[in-house]
């Protein structure tokens, strides 16, 4: 298995941000769009599935909490860009969902298993570097606890005089 994405080294590190993929939409995005702002990436298996949608869901519902505090959501997930939109759709999640088709950005976190993302997720920093790595991950109440860590994240970093 590839190296959790907290072991890369900084030149690994570049060419995970640098990868592109379409999100729900067609438009393409990379991770290294998003410096200068914290970033919440949550890998999970499949669109429209219990569990997916339950986190889906949560991180909806704090999502302008997220947006509070200069925090961006990105699901991802090896389906493809139709079904991300049929879900996002569905469900009304405000965030980008990348579709990581051949998983690629799964397998550079080292959370890809038999094809498909396995539900971690990892908070960059705003200089992209992972801050915290959530894995083997219950659903429920999943997107609270991600919340709750950024806020002591940047707490820390404002007493940190960052």
């Amino acid at each position: 298995m590839p190296p959790r994405a907290e072991e890369n080294n900084t030149a690994a590190l570049g060419n995970w941000l640098a990868l592109e993929l379409p999100d729900q939409h067609g438009k393409l995005q990379r991770l290294a769009d998003y410096h200068g702002t914290n970033v919440v990436l949550y890998f999970y298996p499949r669109d429209d599935t219990p569990g997916c949608t339950v986190e889906g869901k949560e991180f909806r519902e704090l999502h302008e909490q997220f947006i509070g505090l200069d925090c961006v959501v990105i699901g991802v997930s090896t389906d493809s860009a139709e079904s991300h939109f049929r879900f996002a759709e569905k469900h009304g999640l405000p965030f980008s969902l990348l579709a990581d088709t051949t998983g690629a950005l799964a397998g550079a976190f080292g959370v890809l298993e038999s094809g498909m993302a396995q539900r971690a997720t990892f908070v960059l920093d705003r200089h992209g570097r992972v801050a915290r790595s959530f894995l083997e991950v219950t659903p429920r109440g999943h997107a609270q606890r991600v919340l709750n860590f950024v806020r002591t994240l940047l707490e820390s970093h404002r007493m940190l005089g960052g």
